[in-house]
């Protein structure tokens, strides 16, 4: 025989059926051993999934941040030229100050136009900064709060609550949501704490 088979007998044969039987087994073992395919697309779904949720929650703080810091730049962007006006303002009620009452009441025709002119020039330059967020504090009657009041000197008063404002010396500004300038008081000393004098007039 020239056959190779047949040259080496049935134990040739034999033996590569059992090569080939081996060979089908370790596709099977590998095929099992791979991931499903369906999992391998569903995570990597839930991966990108994930990414995009961060990318979107990233863009809308970028978003809210940059609105923010816009509309703090338009408002605060004046905060130098309003505190400069402010010390033009403070210089005008200065000066009407200095005109004493009776020469007012005495005045003639040229200083009482002259008078009138500089208040409204005054209240113009406060109306024009009000427009733009500047607001005048009121603090007379209020307790006093560092966060606005700067505390000048205090008055003895047992008749008001003490740490009350009773006195305005510089009028204070706030813009937007901040202190431009604090105002300048003085406050009450020596009456009753805010909390009794409340509770003493709760009880009345």
């Amino acid at each position: 025989m020239t056959d190779e088979t047949n040259k080496n007998g049935p134990d040739a044969a034999a033996h590569e059926n059992e090569a080939s039987a081996f060979e089908d087994v370790a596709d099977v073992a590998e095929e099992a051993n791979e991931p499903d395919p369906i999992e391998v697309l569903k995570a990597e779904k839930a991966d990108l999934t994930d990414r995009l949720m961060r990318l979107a929650a990233e863009m809308d703080n970028l978003r809210r941040r940059t609105e923010r810091e816009i509309k703090d730049a338009k408002v605060y962007s004046v905060s130098g030229f309003a505190r400069d006006m402010l010390g033009v303002s403070d210089n005008l009620r200065r000066a009407l100050d200095a005109v004493p009452a009776e020469t007012r009441a005495s005045a003639d025709a040229a200083l009482t136009t002259l008078l009138e002119g500089v208040e409204m020039t005054e209240r113009s330059m406060l109306s024009a900064l009000e427009r733009h967020g500047v607001k005048k504090i009121e603090p007379e009657g209020e307790k006093f709060d560092p966060n606005f009041h700067q505390a000048m000197f205090e008055v003895p008063n047992p008749n008001v609550p003490n740490n009350t404002v009773v006195q305005v010396v510089q009028a204070g500004f706030t813009i937007g949501e901040r202190v431009l300038r604090p105002a300048m008081v003085g406050v009450a000393k020596g009456g009753p704490k805010a909390e009794v004098a409340a509770e003493a007039e709760k009880n009345a």
